[in-house]
């Protein structure tokens, strides 16, 4: 069967208008738990579950899903701290998740010993609060207390009440497994975006809302403080205050022994960042000394060494160095004046850097070739030396194509060795340990410790890279994951989802999904994903080429690639379906009004859909470097992407599911909300569910996870196919 012909160019963006900028008959719906709004979200969260959740189909899906993210056989991440190595587990029996432990010995065997050391599910039943974890930080002990043989005791343990981004801090006792209670002088910080960071065991940096006017404009923390132990938070001494424009402002203390280092970072707006070295924080005495690098740059010290990763041109020293470079100095002589920089990654046409780590004595960079990884192991000179002394290097192996490789130390205060995970599209995901070693000492290959199980038969799949050709002539890559005889049988009709993102320099790149797996590509689906600008896959310029009035390319890039699915005999417009979570709803926002007819049916998750009013929502004002602020003449190009403005009900539209959080407080639900009931109005067809809980993630625990993408899965096999 012959492909459905596809137009060439996008709609117009000046179509008219059916949300006035200053009358909007659903601004209601931005009231985030009234009584209206949520009656209104029980009312289509019915009808998706009438429409979607009823089948057996449905109820299939949800529980192979649910069998995915309950596994035993899932890889736990770990994070060695002291003799143990740290994991967050969820399965069916713990809904909300355990903090657990074993040794390295232990975890090597096929089942290893896991000591609970925070049950969650008993907590929330405790304290009859639905806590979802966000993470713990652990304080190092000094040298002279690791040789008396003290453990390592103190945490900070982060908890959310339903998923938000709000969270409270609370100390935690690593070998009593109890909170430390306020009346032992325990660290405890009220609910709040922000944070706590150790300095030492009788002092924190607090960063948080301390009341009216000590947050940003975005409702992060405007104020850092130092904090000692027994004292009331009123108290603390501020450190630094920056301004209610900021974005977030945070401190932190290196402890590496001899390198002790504290640190504040201003963080002015998403790509804009002052970083200070304090002197006596917390002292009369106090100093800071602003690190003099561009304020687009990021800095971070090692022992010796400073690492400054740009995303602009820089002229320093009588030289310029590249957009996208790595640039190390010695940080004593860089801070006192010496401008002697060595390049240690410089971007080609088609390379990026990805990241780098530490280790003990070496660094590994990450680079991405076409999307592909790239690892480098780089050995520092030992100082003093010549400036112009270069950096050894060597490699890390990797086995196969298209598989992503993460990196990251095991402990970089006094180990070479480090993490390695490595995952495919149709590969399930191994984490090996490995050890970075300089080009003169050999080494062995990474031992494997755990492998994950493959949740689908992929023997007859195959995983691709294209390429597609935007408006403008830019070369997209993508890639397609399907079964052989779809991919390659020019067959025209494989029900296909392409899936996008295109923001914030965030590189979209190949994972292991046994969801993905076993509820479409097992099923007779075709998997695709775009790597379009506004992303990290070729670096800053990447992204910046799809910045604020040049939004327009990121979107021109989406639909060549729909366009290129169709023109390689892979789909065609009934049966190619796209979704987008978060800026990635943003982009599905724009391809259900600009590119309707490239698409049979459209997921819009978490999503900015009103750009008009969506930096006076939530964190929204953090995102005008991204976007723009519509509150000024910005209003002119932002209009040309802003969905719920463009929407025409006029218009042919396929399909559209919506799905957000009443708990999402980064991206307002209310943006989900208006564009569903606009559409309603219009006589669209539209479903909509609002999960209660799950913050910005969308969902707080497996059963919710699991729901979620089947009713994913269900809309997408209904409407395609």
């Amino acid at each position: 069967m012959s492909a459905d012909p596809l137009p060439t160019t996008a709609p117009a963006p000046g179509r008219p208008i059916a949300v006035g900028q200053d009358d909007d008959p659903y601004l209601w719906l931005e009231d985030v738990e009234g009584s209206d709004a949520l009656e209104w979200v029980r009312e289509r969260d019915a009808h998706a579950h009438a429409t979607l959740g009823a089948s057996e189909d449905f109820a299939a899906t949800e529980a192979a899903i649910r069998e995915v993210l309950d596994s035993d056989d899932r890889i736990p991440e770990v994070s060695r701290v002291g003799d143990h190595l740290y994991n967050f587990w969820r399965d069916a029996a713990h809904e909300r998740g355990l903090w657990r432990r074993t040794t390295l010995e232990s975890y090597r065997t096929e089942s290893p010993e896991w000591e609970t050391v925070l049950d969650l599910d008993e907590l929330a039943e405790a304290k009859d609060e639905s806590w979802v974890w966000h993470g713990a930080s652990v304080l190092r002990p000094t040298p002279g207390q690791l040789a008396a043989g003290e453990p390592w005791r103190r945490a900070l343990v982060d908890l959310s009440p339903g998923g938000s981004d709000s969270d409270v801090t609370r100390e935690f006792d690593l070998v009593d497994k109890r909170f430390v209670p306020v009346t032992d002088g325990g660290f405890t910080r009220p609910l709040a975006k922000g944070g706590l960071a150790w300095a030492d065991e009788d002092t924190v940096y607090v960063f948080t809302d301390f009341g009216p006017g000590t947050t940003t404009t975005s409702g992060y923390p405007r104020i850092v403080k130092l904090w000692r132990r027994g004292t009331p938070l009123a108290d603390a001494v501020t450190v630094y205050e920056g301004t209610a424009d900021d974005l977030y402002i945070a401190g932190r203390r290196s402890r590496t022994p001899g390198f002790e280092r504290d640190v504040v970072t201003r963080s002015i707006a998403f790509y804009r960042s002052e970083a200070y070295l304090v002197e006596a924080v917390g002292t009369p005495q106090q100093r800071l000394t602003k690190i003099d690098v561009p304020d687009s740059a990021e800095v971070g010290f090692h022992r010796e060494w400073l690492l400054v990763e740009l995303r602009d041109d820089w002229s320093a020293g009588g030289q310029v160095y590249r957009a996208g470079s790595l640039l190390a100095a010695p940080a004593d002589a860089f801070l006192a004046g010496s401008r002697e920089l060595t390049v240690l990654f410089e971007p080609t046409a088609t390379t990026s850097l990805v990241g780098a780590s530490w280790t003990r004595h070496h660094l590994v960079v990450n680079v991405l070739d076409d999307v592909k990884n790239r690892l480098h192991v780089l050995t520092p000179p030992e100082l003093p030396a010549a400036p112009a002394t270069p950096w050894k290097r060597s490699e890390l192996p990797l086995g196969g194509e298209l598989l992503t490789v993460g990196v990251r130390p095991v402990d970089a205060v006094e180990s070479d060795d480090a993490w390695v995970v490595t995952t495919g599209y149709l590969t399930p995901s191994t984490l090996a340990l490995a050890t970075a070693v300089g080009p003169d000492s050999g080494g062995a290959a990474p031992e494997v410790l755990k492998s994950a199980p493959a949740f689908f038969d992929a023997s007859v799949m195959v995983a691709e890279q294209h390429f597609a050709t935007s408006d403008d002539g830019t070369r997209v890559p993508y890639f397609v994951v399907g079964r052989e005889e779809l991919v390659r049988g020019a067959t025209g009709v494989a029900p296909t989802l392409l899936w996008g993102y295109g923001g914030f320099e965030h590189p979209i790149l190949p994972g292991y999904s046994g969801t993905v797996g076993r509820a479409w590509l097992e099923r007779g689906g075709v998997y695709a994903v775009a790597n379009i600008r506004g992303g990290g896959e070729y670096g800053p310029a990447w992204h910046q080429a799809a910045l604020r009035e040049k939004r327009h390319k990121a979107y021109e890039d989406f639909a060549a690639v729909a366009r290129d699915l169709v023109a390689r005999g892979i789909t065609s417009p009934p049966h190619l379906g796209m979704e987008g979570r978060s800026n990635g709803g943003l982009l599905a926002g724009n391809m259900l009004t600009r590119y309707p007819e490239l698409f049979g049916a459209i997921i819009v998750g978490v999503p900015l859909l009103d750009m008009k009013r969506y930096s006076h929502l939530l964190a929204g004002a953090s995102w005008m470097a991204e976007y723009g602020d519509p509150d000024t003449d910005d209003w002119d190009f932002i209009r040309t992407f802003s969905p719920y403005h463009l929407f025409d009900p006029d218009h042919d539209h396929p399909p559209v599911l919506f799905t957000t959080s009443t708990k999402d407080d980064r991206v307002h639900p209310g943006h989900a909300r208006k564009m569903a009931a606009l559409m309603l109005g219009a006589g669209k067809d539209v479903t909509y569910y609002e999960n209660v809980e799950g913050g910005h993630g969308g969902a707080a625990n497996n059963a919710q996870a699991a729901h979620m993408a089947a009713l994913h899965w269900t809309f997408l096999r209904e409407r395609l196919g």
